[in-house]
């Protein structure tokens, strides 16, 4: 018979090499995911950066210990697998050159039975620990005083409402800090408007999906305040690494105070672009007696008025071009005629840090050039470039940060 190899055979010695490499470098993976865990143990408090070593939330704490169950178990399973291959290919390594086989052995029902039971075991054990904990997050009772927010994701940005409260925001949600002397969780329902989409915050609990025509619900009862990012976790289109999250956990009085001032209208407030102090200017509106008038109004037009006057002219005229534009037909603003439902709510807008669902800051540079073309800042977007001259865009960008 003829034999045809149509690669030739790898040698005994470079095959234990490649044995050799592989297994050290799963040593290496495994100690660095220790290493990890190591230095995110104790950590409990708000990161720049997604960390899921760091939970500072009742789900998060017991997805936490679930995972380091899991790093022991797997981990104590590669370093046996591992011991037992290392002894192996030292034991029975080559020590000189032989053209005979060594002796081979077949069957042991010892052996196999090990490797079958042992397994099956710990698969069990993986299994009703795993099950134990969903079953102890998803039936957690759910209090009077608990928070709800229903969460609905766009492409590409992400929507807040409160029934209770009725507050709609975007992209950066508030909810209020929980401990045990004073519990307060947030239950969420987690619906899509488009596609799916999947809320997830490492440090307050895991991965939840948002799925159109159903809904999901999750909690999370942060114990420390500050700032925590997450971003969504289920691919939903070009954009979706940019569709970032921000929770910002409030103590209870500092929630309060943020409800209060979500519910009140939208408020012009001028300040300078470098965020300085902002004080009150003509919330009513200052109207002018057209449109083509306000256009034409400019500090020149007007010598005598002061720097600030000019400024609040500005703001005024800028509100009549966003309410005078497509602007008003997918965004809404409270107290103004705006009540467009297809893109964000932007009546407290100035107050928000973020623009884009968290890509830039919110200032009026980077809001002109998003309004100017908003696929120059994350393409994709589906908000459509504005048609407006750069005069509006500045006069349009002043208003709507001035939203406090």
């Amino acid at each position: 018979m003829l034999k045809c190899n149509l690669l030739p055979p790898l040698p005994a010695l470079d095959a234990r090499r490649l044995l050799l490499q592989r297994g050290m470098r799963s040593a290496a993976l495994l100690c660095m995911s220790l290493l990890v865990a190591a230095v995110g143990w104790g950590e409990n408090k708000p990161s720049p950066t997604p960390n899921m070593f760091a939970p500072t939330s009742t789900p998060a704490q017991q997805e936490y210990v679930m995972s380091l169950f899991v790093l022991a178990i797997t981990g104590g399973i590669l370093l046996v697998v591992g011991g037992i291959w290392a002894y192996v290919v030292w034991k029975f390594r080559e020590k000189e050159p032989t053209e005979t086989e060594p002796a081979q052995i077949y069957g042991s029902p010892q052996v196999e039975l090990a490797w079958t039971i042992i397994p099956v075991i710990l698969v069990v054990v993986l299994f009703l620990t795993t099950a134990r904990m969903i079953f102890a997050i998803q039936d957690n009772p759910k209090p009077k005083n608990a928070i709800d927010v229903t969460v609905v994701g766009h492409q590409f940005w992400w929507e807040f409402r409160y029934p209770k409260y009725g507050v709609v925001i975007a992209n950066e949600l508030h909810v209020p800090m929980s401990t045990k002397e004073r519990p307060q969780p947030t239950f969420m329902k987690l619906q899509s408007a488009d596609v799916w989409h999947s809320f997830w915050v490492p440090q307050l609990a895991g991965k939840v999906d948002s799925i159109p025509d159903h809904v999901n619900e999750m909690w999370i009862d942060p114990h420390v305040p500050g700032l925590y990012v997450g971003q969504c976790g289920q691919f939903c289109g070009v954009e979706h690494a940019k569709m970032l999250l921000r929770v910002y956990v409030d103590t209870p009085d500092e929630f309060q105070r943020w409800i209060t001032r979500q519910q009140q209208p939208a408020v012009e407030q001028q300040g300078d672009a470098q965020g300085s102090q902002s004080v009150p200017v003509n919330a009513g509106g200052l109207q002018p007696a057209s449109f083509e008038q306000a256009q034409q109004a400019s500090p020149q037009a007007v010598p005598a008025q002061a720097p600030g006057e000019a400024s609040m002219n500005q703001v005024a005229v800028g509100k009549q071009v966003f309410q005078t534009n497509a602007c008003m037909n997918c965004h809404a603003v409270q107290g103004t005629v705006a009540n467009g439902r297809f893109g964000p709510d932007l009546t407290h807008f100035g107050s928000r840090e973020t623009l884009g669902s968290g890509i830039v800051a919110n200032n009026v540079s980077n809001l002109k050039a998003w309004i100017r073309n908003p696929s120059d800042l994350k393409e994709g977007a589906l908000m459509p470039p504005m048609q407006l001259t750069e005069t509006q865009l500045e006069q349009v960008s002043l208003y709507l940060t001035s939203l406090k």
